[in-house]
């Protein structure tokens, strides 16, 4: 528990309220959407300004007590357990649209701001935000940012490091910095930025940032592909690519994927074929045309059964849907799923896929694909029970085997979800000894008190989920 006297200070900082430290309150906060990762905090505290979170956090380094950032909780590494207590920090009431910058083309926002009402506010005005994770209509910008989020639109348009063009931010020993700006060139020493940027609020705490807008695309058409095999599913997506046509998305389902989402979302998906690709193009209605009928040709002619473009934007925003309920639904089907994020390099995609489907069978787990095909990153998935453990195990091991894969075709561990406890035992496949070796020292120079979300990243437990009351 904490010190009283850390406490009474907490509260002078943002008032009696907006600190809770209730078992239930706690409870509330001990986990995030990774199955079977949980530790209490000791006290959940809800900042309004920059210079409250800094006067916390000078607070806490005077004390050395554990803070974790926190958005929404969708984190799918454990990135947001509280794994040494200490405090929890919501940004709630600092959730504003601070500024939209129609000459600039940027928005200025703070971090609880929802992702989805960004992109709503900024569409009003005829732009657009691209970046959108599946969680985005419950996700928050900071949340998008400690994790370098990305979501189905990436393989044309990037990730959040892509939009996201200066930041405030309080470090581990409260001073609070400002990186970057309303700005397309800024060479002005090391690109701190890109630093905080997927660093997983372990080198400090975003307060506020600047992100870049696009105009909106003037219209956008939406197919659904068939196959009767993975591998031409698979095969596909790099044919695309190879003829230089770049889809705003361009997204796979396997059919154990499909049954469970069909049966989720009951728009009329095919559960009779084995994979599907659903590819959107925007841009000027002439070239979406254009590229919407070469990318057909190129998929009949690498094994599409049927190819069927939307002929409403109902129709192809239900596809979009239900494409992004995908871990719900799979939710469903056992107690336990677990999600993963390998990514490769597109060129490996059909290798990727069939590696996913011999070691499912080697290690006898169920596992479903779906994934950001288009840019190299599948999201197998596998639907299990944490209470049994030997099918643990083997899954544990299976997620291993995957990695392995991914690494040795020339991709990664992680794509989107971040490191975290997750990936922690991996990440000297991707970066090796000398890579990690190199950011320890970035760590160590900005938080030498590891105060900031420890045993993130580095940490160097087994992967095993621990449940701890």
């Amino acid at each position: 528990m904490l010190d009283s006297e850390f406490s009474n200070q907490l509260k002078e900082i943002v008032g009696a309220p907006n600190v809770q430290d209730s078992k239930a309150d706690r409870l509330a906060y001990s986990y995030d959407a990774t199955p079977n990762f949980q530790q209490m905090p000791d006290a959940i505290v809800r900042p309004h300004t920059a210079e409250e979170v800094q006067q916390i956090v000078k607070l806490c380094a005077s004390y050395k007590v554990p803070i974790v950032p926190r958005g929404s909780g969708t984190n799918l590494c454990a990135g947001t357990c509280p794994t040494q207590g200490g405090l929890v920090i919501l940004f709630t009431r600092m959730n504003q649209l601070l500024e939209i910058d129609e000459e600039n083309l940027t928005a200025t926002v703070q971090p609880g701001l929802i992702t989805q009402e960004l992109i709503h506010q900024v569409e009003e005005k005829g732009l657009f935000y691209p970046p959108d994770p599946s969680s985005m209509k419950i996700s928050t910008l900071g949340g998008n940012i400690n994790e370098n989020s990305g979501g189905l639109r990436g393989l044309k348009y990037g990730v959040t490091r892509d939009y996201v063009l200066g930041l405030e931010v309080v470090l581990p020993n409260g001073d609070i910095i400002k990186t970057g700006g309303k700005l397309a060139k800024d060479v002005a020493g090391y690109d701190m930025t890109r630093l905080f940027v997927g660093s997983e609020g372990t080198l400090g705490i975003v307060t506020e940032a600047v992100l870049k807008l696009l105009p909106l695309p003037e219209t956008k058409q939406t197919m659904l592909c068939l196959y009767e095999s993975l591998e031409e599913a698979a095969t596909s997506v790099s044919a695309i690519i190879a003829e230089r046509i770049i889809p705003a998305t361009l997204e796979f389902m396997d059919q154990p994927t499909l049954e469970v989402v069909e049966d989720f979302a009951n728009i009329g998906l095919p559960t009779d074929v084995q994979a599907v690709l659903l590819i959107e193009q925007d841009g000027n209605p002439e070239a979406v045309s254009r590229d919407i009928q070469k990318i057909a040709e190129v998929c009949e002619q690498h094994g599409a059964t049927s190819v069927k473009i939307a002929h409403s934007e109902e129709e192809a925003s239900a596809l979009l849907t239900a494409r992004r309920s995908a871990l719900s639904a799979l939710a469903r089907l056992s107690p336990t799923t677990i999600l993963e994020d390998a990514t490769v390099p597109r060129s490996e995609i059909a290798n990727m896929v069939r590696a996913i489907e011999d070691i499912a069978r080697k290690y006898k787990v169920n596992i479903c694909t779906f994934g950001h095909a288009g840019d190299g990153n599948l999201h197998p998935t596998c639907a299990t029970d944490a209470r049994n453990e030997e099918e643990m195990k083997r899954v544990e091991a299976a997620f291993q085997a995957i990695f392995e894969k991914a690494v040795a075709l020339g991709g990664t561990i992680t794509g989107e979800h971040g490191v975290g406890l997750m990936k922690a035992p991996y990440l000297e496949l991707k970066v090796k000894k000398e890579g990690i070796a190199a950011m320890k020292a970035i760590k160590q120079a900005l938080d030498p008190a590891h105060i900031m979300n420890p045993d993130k990243v580095f940490g160097k437990a087994s992967r095993k989920r621990v449940v701890v009351s």
